[in-house]
């Protein structure tokens, strides 16, 4: 029996190896690989950009510094304020539209299985099908801005992909501040679960934590200057169009998900919050919206990874040399691809992937946890 169990080891061991050798080279290595890429000068040089054996220099982190303080990578931390408003507005859409949808299909409507269809159908499209399709429709001078015309009204002058308008305003120099606030606000709210689940110890520290930061940002953080100068960024109204185009596409999935989780809640604890004279309101605001609570966190880890990643959709709405448009993943492209500054390029990679680590890690790690549990 021994000798059974240690053989069929080795037979697993032998059949997941080949995937675990191709995984550690073109996974792991290229991310080690593009890691120490971007702490050298590769590609500051012309001329040794694309040599055979170009003569590369380690420099450290000076590429981080550039992207993050120096005077002419602005359109960087554009790209970065953008992503972060894209992604905001992306996912509150998505899980907006998907669970209304949802609330709706769960009333078993007439033609369910067709309206379910529908709504699902952008899903199976690409970004790219769907962001030529939403470029014909949003192009300034036609598309939706010719509707008005059809009843005799003046056509609509909104530029979808072109305008420089912009919202929510900041100066960069203000980022240490509200960092530092941010992360408070996730320690609060730390030290107030480590609280409800009886962690005292880790309540306590989280809280002695974000009390420091708190302190802090309103003492010394004003006073921390990134550039020389005030740098306004803010969220660019021409994002509206590739928002919609990105709801349209991916609000079905978050759809799909809350109808399966409201479909899972059983009648019979329905029926009971009704008999004990709960509203409508109160049934989902009490029982239904908190036992949904997994999937919503569900559907924003992985609508969070796919908006701060995102290249295929912008790519084909307004391409990569529109600046209003602009984000990290299009910067990338330019900078490493056109430009041929491929240490730059590999910091704005490297960038994106601790982005990226910071959502799906600790996802990640919750779960294996739950799954350790059961």
């Amino acid at each position: 029996m021994k000798w059974t169990k240690n053989a069929d080891n080795w037979v697993a061991a032998l059949v997941m190896l080949p995937s675990v050798i191709l995984i550690a080279i073109f996974v792991y290595y290229f991310i080690a690989k593009t890691g120490y890429t971007s702490l050298t000068d590769w590609g500051k040089d012309p001329s040794q950009a694309l040599s055979a054996h170009p003569k590369i220099k380690f420099i450290g982190f000076e590429n981080y510094k550039d992207l993050f303080t120096g005077l002419i990578n602005g359109r960087f931390r554009q790209d970065l304020v953008s992503t972060f408003f894209f992604t905001l507005f992306f996912i509150a859409g998505c899980l907006s539209v998907g669970l209304g949808l949802a609330m709706f299909l769960d009333r078993s409507p007439k033609g369910e299985g067709l309206f379910r269809t529908i709504f699902l159908f952008p899903m199976s499209l690409s970004f790219i099908v769907t962001g030529t399709i939403w470029r014909w429709m949003l192009q300034p001078q036609g598309g939706v801005n010719q509707l008005p015309s059809l009843v005799g009204l003046p056509p609509g002058k909104f530029g979808w992909l072109t305008s420089r308008e912009q919202v929510f305003q900041f100066d960069w120099n203000s980022l240490p501040l509200f960092t530092a606030l941010v992360v408070a606000m996730v320690l609060l709210w730390v030290a107030f679960s480590a609280f409800r689940n009886g962690f005292r110890r880790r309540a306590l520290t989280a809280l002695a934590s974000a009390g420091l930061l708190i302190a802090w940002a309103f003492t010394l953080g004003s006073s921390v200057q990134l550039l020389p100068f005030e740098e306004k960024h803010g969220f660019n109204l021409a994002f509206i169009g590739i928002l919609i185009a990105a709801i349209w596409q991916m609000s079905g999935y978050t759809m799909a998900l809350y109808l399966a989780g409201l479909r899972g809640i059983p009648e019979e604890l329905r029926e009971a919050a009704r008999a004990d004279g709960a509203s409508e309101f109160q049934l989902y605001q009490r029982i239904i919206f908190p036992l949904l609570a997994p999937i919503t966190l569900s559907a924003m880890i992985i609508l969070g990874h796919i908006s701060l990643k995102i290249f295929d959709l912008i790519f084909a709405m307004a391409g990569a040399d529109n600046a209003p448009t602009d984000v990290p993943a299009l910067l990338l492209y330019v900078t490493a691809f056109r430009s041929n500054q491929l240490a730059t390029g590999a910091a704005i990679g490297t960038i994106l992937l601790i982005l990226v680590a910071f959502i799906i890690v600790p996802y990640l790690r919750s779960q294996l946890r739950s799954e350790v549990r059961r």
